[in-house]
């Protein structure tokens, strides 16, 4: 199989931009375009002066990332409000947090899109750009949006080295994305795990990527102590490490 050709780095930059803009434009789920601007309309009392956003969340980030974080949705009132992943809610404040510590991210907290946060060689996506019901897409909702995945994972492919998949769900639905984007995933697909790692390779004699599993930044996880902030930094570090992210 041989790779697929990647864009040249001039125009990688406009072309996600370009892909961002059509992701936020998808209405390909008839039950995640009802949830999420249902609950657009609706939305919470501590927001009720917002204007949500209330459609598909493009990933964020610079376009040379050398790591990839893959989470699974956006959160209803997070995402779904402020129009950026993991913004806006405690999931989203669990991972700037770490990432703000291992000197991935130029501040600590992620409260609106337009806070000035910046990420530093990282950029930050999921498999499932709507906030789903119950936070539980259906595996139906999960493939029709995983053209998109691989579309972002071809264009990141100059630079991508390491990746953070989060959670179990992000895990089997990013594996096939690998694929589909053109890198060797080994049969049979790898489990997940926390702090598992797995290398793919490029069959075409390009760079692989390294790929690490992470429990979920949910606030069961967090709340239980299942996921610690300690465990957290200790994943983003050593896939920062191994892909070669300037940390600051």
């Amino acid at each position: 199989m041989n790779a697929p050709v990647s864009p040249e780095p001039a125009h990688i930059g406009s072309a996600l931009v370009e892909l961002d803009r059509r992701v936020a434009g998808c209405r390909a789920c008839p039950r995640l375009v009802d949830w999420r601007e249902e609950v657009a309309r609706t939305k919470r009392a501590a927001f009720a002066d917002w204007t949500y956003w209330g459609r598909p969340v493009p990933g964020f980030g610079p376009s040379d990332a050398r790591l990839l974080i893959v989470g699974l949705a956006p959160a209803a009132h997070g995402g779904n409000r402020t129009g950026r992943m993991f913004t806006g809610d405690r999931s989203g404040d669990v991972l700037y947090q770490a990432l703000y510590d291992v000197g991935l991210a130029s501040q600590p907290t992620s409260v609106s899109a337009g806070d000035g946060l910046e990420l530093y060689g990282v950029r930050v996506t999921a498999p499932v750009h709507c906030a789903p019901p119950a936070n539980k897409p259906t595996p139906g909702e999960r493939d029709a949006c995983r053209p998109w995945l691989v579309r972002e994972l071809r264009l990141l492919r100059p630079t991508l080295r390491s990746v953070v998949v989060l959670g179990g769900f992000g895990w089997q639905a990013a594996l096939p994305a690998f694929a589909e984007a053109g890198w060797s995933v080994p049969r049979p697909r790898p489990a997940f795990g926390h702090g598992v790692r797995v290398s793919l390779d490029d069959p075409g004699g390009g760079d692989g990527v390294d790929v690490f599993g992470c429990f979920h930044v949910s606030q069961r996880n967090t709340f239980t102590g299942r996921l610690t902030p300690a465990m957290l930094r200790d994943v983003l570090r050593t896939a920062s490490e191994a892909g070669g992210a300037v940390r600051r």
